[in-house]
């Protein structure tokens, strides 16, 4: 379980943290940095996945030059924040604090590099590059490679409980590969591995829906692809099949009552919904919500679904009124299966209906006026936000711009205390 993520000169934002529940709902205007930090999400996930950091930042491509991970959006000068010289990233995963800082090295050829890592369990230090209370040394990047502390150094006779490592890649994938490690620090820097790695971004496309999927495909795509054979697989489970089809006549005037999957001459599966009157409907007839709605649930309702979500905008497509469908589905599995989902949006009805515990977990981003730097805020810690919820409706003062309106005044007079 992600507690919290701490951005610090990551594009717009100079030092903030985004406390991260079982559902984490981000809202703030269009500019304000939402996808920024999905990005900063998406660089740990990278790191979790063992990617250098100029795979991180620019792309990784595998054999036949098919690209298997899309890089950072933006240019190069842009993911530290201007005129910085080196981004933090702060990550808490259940006990475990793990932290980078990433430059550039201006001397050689500007590449990405770490200058500092450390991996905490609650206050006890798994390894770090900078010395404390005595250590012998100071460890600094240096000749494209980084010295990383595997215990506490007391003397020089220790010297071997240095491990050193690559500069250009962070220490965390390759501090437990070291055979000089303790089994105890692989093992624990593997489960902070293991949770950066279990992220998915998902940015579904109808369209990509709707195409059929060749058998044995049994993942959704980032995009929705292979949605047939993804289903088809669920299916085969008769009490997930029937709550599938209970959550899409919940959502749709279409009375389903089952699922079918031809296949054509390919061998390629396709997607038809079975209505009680036998009329059979193709995902190509099917609206774009009810796809994507559709999309959501085996995600949500699969076998192996584990680890954190991010969706971007998840309202979308999805009629105001049926809403509260997408929100109880997501409250109900993250608490009942232990996935966490976080999600932008700008839908004043989604935060109306929210539930308490969804609510102390939702964020507004916002870039203040003449600032170039935006912030993070939990909502429930506005003045009067409890209140105002109660009386008026959380969605009614996203709408009205209260949120920035507030925090305009509450950071502006802060703002000036401090100066």
């Amino acid at each position: 379980m992600i507690t919290s993520i701490r951005l610090e000169n990551f594009k717009n934002f100079a030092d903030e943290t985004l406390r991260v529940g079982p559902f984490t709902v981000i809202v703030g205007a269009n500019a304000s940095g939402k996808s920024n930090i999905r990005d900063a999400f998406r660089f740990l996930h990278g790191i979790g996945r063992g990617y250098t950091l100029a795979e991180i930042v620019g792309g990784k491509y595998g054999a036949g030059g098919q690209i298997e991970w899309a890089g950072i959006r933006g240019a190069v000068d842009e993911i530290i924040r201007f005129n910085q010289p080196s981004l933090l990233l702060q990550i808490g995963v259940e006990d475990f604090t793990y932290t980078i800082r990433v430059g550039r090295d201006e001397v050689r050829d500007g590449a990405f590099q770490v200058i500092e890592e450390s991996l905490k369990l609650s206050a006890n230090r798994i390894y770090s590059t900078q010395s404390e209370r005595g250590d012998l040394y100071t460890l600094q990047p240096g000749d494209g490679e980084l010295l990383l502390l595997r215990d506490r150094a007391s003397s020089l006779e220790e010297i071997n409980n240095y491990v050193k490592v690559r500069a250009d890649q962070p220490g965390l994938t390759q501090f437990q590969q070291k055979e000089s490690v303790s089994d105890k620090h692989r093992s624990r820097a593997e489960l902070v591995i293991q949770g950066l790695g279990n992220m998915r971004f998902l940015d579904l496309n109808p369209q990509r829906m709707r195409e059929p999927a060749f058998p044995g495909q049994t993942v959704l795509g980032d995009h929705g692809e292979h949605l047939p054979t993804v289903l088809q697989a669920i299916c085969e489970d008769p009490e997930r099949k029937e709550t599938l089809v209970e959550w899409i006549r919940e959502l749709t005037p279409m009375d389903v009552r089952d699922f079918e999957f031809p296949t054509d001459p390919s061998g390629r599966v396709h997607l038809v919904f079975l209505e009680a009157n036998d009329r059979r409907v193709s995902a190509y007839a099917a609206s774009d919500g009810t796809l994507r709605f559709l999309a959501m649930l085996t995600v949500l309702l699969g076998p192996d679904s584990n680890g954190l979500y991010f969706f971007e905008e998840i309202d979308n497509g999805i009629h105001p009124a049926r809403q509260w469908l997408l929100l109880e589905l997501i409250e109900k599995q993250t608490a009942k299966r232990g996935i966490q989902v976080v999600t932008t949006t700008h839908s004043p009805d989604l935060l109306t209906m929210m539930n308490d515990d969804t609510f102390q977990n939702t964020s507004v981003v916002c870039r203040l006026e003449d600032a170039d730097n935006a912030i993070i805020r939990p909502v429930a810690e506005l003045p009067r936000a409890g209140e105002l919820r109660k009386s008026q409706g959380l969605g009614r003062l996203l709408s009205g711009a209260w949120l920035e309106t507030v925090l305009a005044f509450t950071e502006g007079d802060a703002a000036e205390e401090r100066q």
